[in-house]
């Protein structure tokens, strides 16, 4: 997937209005803020460009410096040079190859963390946005009878393959659309995504998880959550534990 790179210039007085015109570049199309570095596909880019200029233009605390395409080498050896393998509980060994999800983010921290307390043994499993494969192949190693990783960009599938292949551990990892779609039941999803994405596919997470099964929702803050709970309670989902990270927010919900 191509990407292009927006530089950035911050400087809101409050922490929440910085959060929130964070929030507002995702709901724009970023996928990923680092700083003063904000990443969108280029498809994304070039789709809503006049909004996203726009949005810039109305906002008074920013400035867009600069867009430029970044090449997938370029990307690719700036990420690995700075993400190493991550070694990680259970002897699980991580090569992050650009994709979200190496185990030392928040987000990811609290599934890892939620994983290791829960008992999956004999269970089927789902990672939907499965980045590097992390989630994935935690559950596998702690006992899931099978997992099923799915994730929007093919260099992610690739990445999550090789890891579960450097982890001896079986997965079944596939490319699959913006909106998950499966005639298969699971005990389990994990999704730490964007909060946009997971209200796009919260009916389907309800379809594929098994009465009394549990979807575990993180990529998200603190006020996203009525949002996400209410479209939840539609899907007779209901919440059952919130988890805290920093600023970031993990939401564990059963299926009535």
């Amino acid at each position: 997937m191509k990407y292009h790179v927006a530089h950035i210039d911050l400087h809101f007085a409050e922490e929440w209005q910085n959060d929130l015109f964070v929030q507002s570049l995702f709901d724009a199309g970023f996928d990923t803020f680092d700083g003063q570095d904000a990443y969108i596909p280029s498809d994304a880019w070039t789709e809503n460009q006049a909004a996203i200029e726009a949005l810039f233009a109305n906002t008074a605390e920013v400035k867009l410096i600069s867009v430029e395409p970044c090449p997938d080498e370029n990307w690719n050896a700036t990420w690995e040079s700075e993400h190493p393998i991550q070694e990680l509980p259970l002897g699980i060994r991580i090569i992050p190859h650009c994709a979200f999800g190496a185990g030392y983010h928040e987000t990811t921290s609290m599934m890892i963390d939620a994983l290791m307390t829960a008992d999956l043994q004999g269970k089927r499993v789902l990672d939907h946005g499965t980045g590097t494969g992390v989630l994935a192949i935690f559950a596998k190693r702690l006992g899931a009878a099978e997992v099923l990783a799915l994730d929007i960009d093919d260099k992610s599938v690739s990445n999550a393959q090789e890891n579960a292949a450097l982890n001896n551990e079986v997965i079944n990892v596939q490319l699959c659309g913006p909106v998950l779609e499966t005639d298969r039941t699971f005990d389990l999803i994990l999704a730490n995504i964007h909060r946009n994405i997971l209200l796009a596919n919260m009916s389907s997470y309800a379809a594929c998880l098994a009465p009394g099964g549990q979807l575990w929702l993180s990529g998200f803050y603190e006020s996203d959550i009525p949002v996400l709970t209410d479209a939840a309670t539609q899907y007779h989902m209901h919440l059952i534990k919130t988890v805290s990270n920093g600023e970031w927010r993990l939401l564990k919900l059963i299926r009535d």
